[in-house]
């Protein structure tokens, strides 16, 4: 199996306004850059070569701010990293760019498998996420170490999958911007920032 110290994206403008996000994008706030330094501080103490890792982005803006800020602080050369679309947050299709307060009833709440990012009536299933976090994993050689920067939600189904965990209760797991998670060997430690 492949080891994997995943990041979700430092905070942005769009998390401080409660708003939506999916595949919209706002930039990262004072916070979300002092997050983004924080994990790379974490990163630094982990990794003993930074040759051998590989880093690994979602290419919303976002997650491409955070890579660069925490490589740096880590010691990680950005111009290497490489971005890839199946690490993706979850399309939330018309609810993006809305203010959570804001969204019907029927659109809103929800946990698990209910949790409501996956009833936009024109966003992506809890499947087709799984699907593309899945097809991702599997293109990982066994051994391959790396530094994965993606979302909230995508994370909670990443870290599912790594560990073979029923859908629901992997998406009933935190989305912290104040910790990283260490995947290696079928485990998950979770680490403070």
């Amino acid at each position: 199996m492949p080891t994997i110290i995943l990041v979700r994206h430092g905070e942005t403008a769009f998390n401080l306004e409660g708003r939506v996000q999916g595949h919209q994008d706002s930039p990262l706030t004072i916070r979300g850059t002092e997050q983004a330094c924080r994990y790379g501080l974490v990163i630094r103490r982990l990794i003993t070569d930074g040759r051998d890792w590989r880093v690994v982005s979602s290419p919303l803006g976002r997650c491409a701010q955070t890579t660069g800020i925490l490589c740096e602080i880590a010691g990680l050369d950005a111009s290497t990293a490489t971005f890839d679309h199946r690490l993706k947050e979850v399309d939330t299709g018309s609810l993006s760019g809305r203010l959570k307060a804001e969204l019907p009833p029927e659109a809103s709440g929800g946990s698990g498998l209910g949790h409501w990012v996956f009833r936009s009536p024109d966003g992506e299933s809890h499947a087709a996420v799984a699907t593309r976090l899945a097809s991702w994993l599997a293109d990982i050689p066994a051994g391959d170490k790396l530094v994965v920067v993606s979302h909230g939600i995508a994370g909670r189904v990443l870290r599912g999958l790594y560990l073979g965990q029923d859908p629901d209760e992997a998406m009933r797991g935190d989305s912290p911007q104040d910790a990283v998670f260490i995947l290696r060997a079928g485990l998950i430690e979770r680490i403070a920032c």
